[in-house]
């Protein structure tokens, strides 16, 4: 082969791997288009009032606990579904919530209440659930989440923290909340089967570093930084 027949070959071949391997298997030939880009859900408020910008969430419970049983004494749930279910009468029902059974109800952030039911399909069954939350003079906020399960209510999540507000992100929940000191905690829930579990949890200090992840090393902390603020507390 002569030397001018053996340089164009060679720079075919290069052109043939810049343009994407000439069709050849993993590439695109000839005429054949992109597939399309799948789009991903963002951030829905539930409460818009009480979002403040994107920064922090409640603490999950440990795997491996017992469904959680209907609440005793919650008012039936007929054929029209959860939404029709006296709110505050659940929220007298359940142990967690029921301080606030005679608290009142408010449309906006600075008060002490509960804020208006919010009603989403969190378990990707076409029913929706039950979200409750309520606001406390201290500044800290508590959040309940309940399903129909056989004409019964089930409670399926409980959190609470401090300027909490919360978010759909499809059919997941993402709950944010902040301390005085500017930590910050976000944690997404997604339906497990029984409860709404912990996906993903994002804990960052007063002072912008975040918690190290499983297999990382922390950042030292400069000397004058406060400790993180105990972990919010959540029951199924």
């Amino acid at each position: 082969m002569t030397r001018p027949s053996y340089r164009r070959l060679a720079a075919a071949a290069l052109l043939c791997i810049g343009l994407g391997g000439c069709g050849t298997p993993g590439g695109l030939g000839s005429g054949e288009v992109a597939p399309p880009v799948s789009s991903q859900p963002r951030p829905k408020p539930l409460w818009p009032s009480w979002t403040d910008s994107p920064s922090s969430s409640g603490t999950a419970v440990a795997g491996g606990e017992a469904p959680p049983k209907p609440l005793e004494g919650a008012p039936p749930v007929g054929p029209q579904g959860i939404e029709e279910v006296d709110v505050m009468a659940v929220v007298r029902a359940d142990k967690n919530m029921k301080r606030f059974g005679r608290e009142k109800q408010i449309q906006g952030p600075g008060k002490a209440g509960v804020r208006p039911a919010r009603y989403v399909d969190l378990t990707g069954n076409g029913k929706h659930e039950l979200i409750v939350a309520a606001d406390t003079q201290t500044g800290r906020s508590v959040l309940s989440v309940y399903t129909a399960a056989g004409g019964k209510i089930v409670p399926i999540l409980y959190t609470s923290g401090r300027r909490m507000s919360v978010e759909t992100l499809g059919t997941d929940l993402l709950v944010r909340t902040t301390d005085e000191d500017g930590s910050s905690h976000d944690i997404r829930y997604h339906w497990d089967g029984q409860r709404m579990s912990v996906l993903s949890d994002d804990h960052k200090f007063g002072n912008a570093i975040s918690a190290p992840r499983a297999g990382t090393c922390p950042a030292p902390q400069p000397s004058s930084a406060q400790s993180p603020a105990p972990a919010n507390r959540v029951a199924g």
